[in-house]
């Protein structure tokens, strides 16, 4: 009996190490995620502005470098949300993440741009300031082709200054740039400055229509020398025109086209739609800046067989 008790005495005594030693460990705690820096860089800028439909390119840096992370990167124009973009973070040197991502600047106004890191488990979360920029814009000048005088074009059209397609500026647009500055009261010239260009991408410088609820109409203000087309209260064509000097004035008043004559006449007239008697739209050789007909709306030749498509029997016209 006192031998069992001593064996099971000594049984127990070698049994303890191994207990004590499958007891669990305390788990490791983790290692700090590292805090993430941002930077960004705004390339291409000329005194603080970028010209239109310049592309604006962005370099930034992500710090420490982590693999598989990502940046937004979100661009602003007049402090509303543009468009935002998740771009990839390449090992640069160092320690050091970069990234880059880029923007077509097509309209006036002031753009930003901030770039974002949100945390992950492998790195901090972080963001930059908005960086900002304006725009710049060119002279345009006859002949000259390219993005901004297509974009330009596409501006104008807008407004009802249609001037065609393509990108280069033609004796067409040079019409449409003198029927703008008519309308707006500038010098009358063909002439597209930076000011003016500004202005009609900022989408200023329409046509107020006197009577939107006239249906399709055309109409002729006499101060302003130019003929609209006018479609659902907008205008869908806008022409530089020349009416009746001092001494043989263009009558005033609501009226309708009657009558059509094709081509060229014994008096110059080509392709004529007549409104009233012997009053006419019609285009002619001569079609200086000021009022100098006899009485019609002379148009420039190359505008007119267009108008005379535009324009239908019955419908009305009102000159004021």
């Amino acid at each position: 009996m006192k031998r069992s008790s001593s064996l099971l005495a000594v049984a127990c005594a070698l049994a303890l190490p191994t207990m004590a030693a499958a007891a669990p460990k305390k788990p490791e705690k983790p290692a700090p995620v590292p805090d993430a820096t941002v930077k960004i860089e705004v390339g291409g800028l000329h005194g603080g502005r970028a010209d239109i439909y310049e592309t604006v390119p962005i370099h930034g840096t992500l710090s420490p470098y982590a693999p598989g992370q990502k940046v937004e990167v979100t661009f602003y124009l007049d402090g509303h949300r543009l468009v935002s973009r998740r771009v990839a973070v390449s090992r640069g040197s160092g320690e050091t993440g970069t990234f880059d991502s880029s923007v077509i600047v097509k309209q006036d106004g002031k753009y930003a741009v901030a770039a974002k890191h949100r945390a992950t488990a492998a790195l901090g979360g972080d963001s930059t300031v908005r960086k900002s920029w304006k725009v710049s814009f060119p002279a345009l000048h006859p002949g000259e082709c390219g993005k901004v005088v297509k974009g330009f074009k596409k501006a104008m059209a807008a407004m009802g200054y249609v001037s065609g397609g393509g990108k280069c500026f033609n004796g067409r647009l040079g019409r449409e740039v003198l029927a703008y500055r008519k309308v707006n009261g500038m010098n009358r010239s063909q002439k597209a400055g930076a000011g003016l260009v500004k202005r009609v991408f900022g989408g200023k410088g329409a046509y107020h229509v006197h009577h939107p609820k006239a249906g399709e109409h055309a109409e002729v203000p006499l101060g302003k020398q130019v003929l609209v087309l006018i479609k659902k209260g907008k205008p869908f064509a806008i022409y530089p025109v020349s009416t009746g000097k001092p001494s043989t004035p263009t009558i005033t008043g609501h009226y309708t086209f009657y009558r059509q004559e094709p081509g060229l006449n014994s008096h110059g007239m080509y392709y004529s739609f007549y409104w009233h008697n012997g009053y006419a739209v019609h285009g002619y050789a001569e079609v200086p800046n000021y009022p100098a007909s006899h009485g019609c709306i002379r148009t420039f030749i190359a505008d007119q067989p267009r108008i005379y498509e535009q324009l239908h029997y019955g419908e009305s016209i009102f000159v004021f």
